[in-house]
């Protein structure tokens, strides 16, 4: 239905397209993906490309808008507008969960080539450790959120997901951090938030914790003075670029 209603918008007549077999509608898709698009056809075709699991295409458009526009722009104006689209789809029902691990694993590993590919920069500018507490799934975001640190010169040591907080304490202790940064969507299953949060506060002294996500909401908690909240992307990413250049005092 994605391939038709994509031809369709192309400009191809309905009984044109239902004299089509399978196979040419497909091949008439990926013309497509030899042309510039616009904004919503590429999104549009990014979402057959998930269902028909084809890595090849998909990985095409997002390899050109990161080497025409850069990462950061790339997930601004297509990766996170293509997650929306997606969630749409798994509560439509439309998407299954091989279709959610395969466009994942992509975008991680274009993230990843990304971060590669800066150059460590050994100056004074603020160290951080990011990781992601038990249950969350914004690897996405982590990851993007260590580009855009180390692309301003930021020490970073990412832990990775489903960090236990003993494990969290252990690296503040080994590397004493200017910040630590976590996303909190999901209620923790172990402890109550207000005890997590107040213990990585505590244990990182003159450091900040940084904290985003739904959890931030929490009409309940008492957030201790050394806990910064950022409410959204804009926010976040408004704090690195204020803080690429200073050290907590």
């Amino acid at each position: 239905m994605l391939n038709i209603c994509f031809l369709y918008k192309k400009g191809y007549k309905i009984s044109k397209i239902g004299q089509m077999d399978d196979d040419t509608v497909r091949h008439k898709v990926a013309e497509y993906t030899n042309i510039d698009l616009s904004d919503k056809d590429e999104l549009d075709a990014l979402m057959i490309f998930i269902l028909e699991l084809d890595a090849y295409n998909f990985s095409k458009v997002l390899d050109k808008h990161i080497s025409q526009k850069g990462l950061d722009e790339t997930m601004l104006s297509v990766v996170y507008p293509l997650l929306d689209k997606i969630g749409v789809a798994w509560i439509a029902g439309s998407f299954l969960e091989v279709h959610e691990s395969f466009v994942l694993q992509i975008i991680k590993s274009k993230i990843y080539k990304s971060i590669e590919s800066l150059d460590e920069k050994l100056n004074f500018s603020p160290s951080y450790i990011i990781y992601l507490p038990k249950g969350e799934k914004q690897e996405i975001s982590l990851l993007y959120f260590q580009y855009l640190l180390k692309e301003i010169g930021c020490k970073v040591v990412n832990l990775g997901a489903e960090i236990e907080l003993g494990d969290v304490l252990f690296a503040i202790e080994t590397k004493k951090p200017d910040y630590v940064f976590t996303i909190l969507n999901q209620e923790l299953s172990n402890m109550p938030l207000q005890q997590y949060i107040n213990k990585i506060a505590e244990s990182l002294g003159e450091g900040r914790l940084l904290v985003t996500g739904f959890q931030t909401l929490a009409p309940s908690i008492t957030w201790p003075s050394n806990v910064t909240i950022l409410t959204d992307l804009e926010e976040t990413k408004h704090f690195i670029a204020g803080h690429a250049s200073t050290k907590v005092n």
